[in-house]
C-alpha cells in the first residue's frame, strides 16, 4: 500500500488530527505505527461501538498496530464493583473484537491490555505524582470536563482521570492515540503535559461525535438512543422506528448511522444501500453513496419511515453474527446478571 493511500486510509471520516504534519513523516518513514484507543468496561456495549471500531479497522487495514486499553480501574472509579470486573474485561474483548470480524478485518495486529496490568506499577504511580506537581484543579477539570461528569464538587477520581489517560499513551508505547471529539481536551493536556516530564507528544486522531437517535450523541446511557448489540430483530426495528428523524433534515441520528457506519461497510464492501418501498410511493431504490440518499431525503423524495425500515433491516443484517456467539451471550449474562 503506498503512502497516499495509507494516509486517506487513516484519516478517513476523522474530524481532526493533532500533529498531522507528524503522522504524514511517520508514514512516509515506514516505521512501524502503533495507535491506542480506550474504553471503560461498564455498560453493556451498544452499535455505537462500530463508529470507532471502523475506524479501528481502517488502522489495521492501513497496516498500523492496534492496542486496545480496557480501563478496569477506569471503570472501578467509576463505580462498577471490583467483583464483576473480570467478566465484564472477557465480555467487552469478545464483544470488540467480534464487531471487527463482523467488519470484515483482520486482527492478528490487535492487542487487548488490561489498564490494571501497567496502572498498578509504581512507576506509573510516580509518574501520576509527578504530573499532579504540575497540574492546577483547574486545568485538570477542564481537561476532563467533556469526559467525567464532575459537578460542583468533584471526586478526585476525575480529577486525575486525564493525567492516567496522558501517561497511558507513554506506558503503552504508541506513536497515537485515537478517540471521539469528547476526548480532545485530555489529548490537547497530554500534548502539553507529557513533555514536562520528559516524555515524547503523541498524534491525536479524532472521531466526530455521532447524533444519537434520540438526542444530540449516541450514548449508552439513554435507553432510546441505545442499540445493544444482542437486541433482537423487533427490539432494533422499535428502537430505529422511535428515532428523531424529521422530513426534510438531515441532521439526525438516522442519517448519522448511514454516513459513518452502514455506507462505510457498503463502500468498502462495493455493495449498494437498498430502500424498499411499495411501487405507490416510488417503488425500489438503491442507493450507492450517503450523497445520494441525503439529497434525495433533503428533496422530500424519501420518506422517514421508508429510511428507517431500510435502516433498520441493514443493522439486523450486520448484528446477527455477533447474536448467534453463544459465547458472547453467555459472557454477557455474567456480566450483567
Amino acid at each position: 500500500m503506498d503512502v497516499k493511500t495509507r494516509l486517506d486510509l487513516i484519516k478517513r471520516n476523522l474530524q481532526e488530527v493533532i500533529g498531522e504534519k507528524e503522522l504524514d513523516e511517520l508514514v512516509k518513514s515506514k516505521k512501524e505505527i502503533s495507535v491506542y484507543w480506550g474504553t471503560m468496561p461498564t455498560g453493556s456495549i451498544s452499535i455505537a461501538y462500530f463508529f470507532p471500531m471502523l475506524k479501528v479497522a481502517d488502522f489495521l487495514k492501513a497496516g498500523i498496530r492496534v492496542k486496545i486499553l480496557l480501563a478496569d480501574l477506569h471503570a472501578a472509579l467509576a463505580g462498577v464493583s471490583w467483583s464483576i470486573l473480570e467478566k465484564r474485561y472477557d465480555y467487552y474483548a469478545r464483544a470488540i473484537t467480534g464487531i471487527l470480524k463482523t467488519i470484515g478485518v483482520d486482527v492478528k495486529h490487535l492487542e487487548f491490555v488490561k489498564g490494571s496490568d501497567f496502572q498498578l506499577k509504581p512507576e506509573y504511580f510516580h509518574d501520576v505524582l509527578r504530573l499532579s506537581t504540575m497540574t492546577s484543579i483547574n486545568d485538570a477539570k477542564h481537561a476532563a470536563s467533556e469526559v467525567v461528569k464532575l459537578g460542583d464538587n468533584p471526586k478526585l477520581a476525575g480529577v486525575i482521570y486525564p493525567l492516567m489517560q496522558a501517561l497511558d499513551e507513554e506506558y503503552l508505547k504508541v506513536e497515537a492515540q485515537f478517540g471521539g471529539m469528547d476526548q480532545r481536551k485530555i489529548m490537547v493536556y497530554a500534548r502539553e503535559y507529557l513533555p514536562k516530564i520528559g516524555f515524547n507528544p503523541r498524534i491525536e486522531l479524532i472521531n466526530p461525535i455521532i447524533r444519537g437517535l434520540v438526542g444530540e450523541k449516541m450514548s449508552s446511557s439513554i435507553e432510546s438512543s441505545k442499540i445493544d448489540l444482542l437486541d433482537d430483530e423487533e427490539k432494533v426495528r422499535k428502537k430505529v422506528n422511535g428515532a428523531e428523524c424529521v422530513e426534510g433534515d438531515p441532521n439526525n441520528g438516522i442519517m448519522a448511522l448511514l454516513r459513518y457506519f452502514i455506507f462505510v461497510l457498503k463502500q468498502d464492501n462495493k455493495e449498494k444501500f437498498f430502500v424498499r418501498r411499495d411501487k405507490k410511493f416510488g417503488g425500489d431504490k438503491s442507493y450507492s453513496s450517503y450523497e445520494e440518499v441525503e439529497k434525495d431525503f433533503v428533496a422530500k423524495k424519501l420518506h422517514p419511515l421508508d429510511l428507517k425500515n431500510a435502516v433498520s433491516g441493514e443493522i439486523n443484517s450486520i448484528l446477527e453474527k455477533l447474536r448467534k456467539d453463544k459465547e458472547l451471550v453467555k459472557l454477557h449474562k455474567e456480566a450483567y446478571s
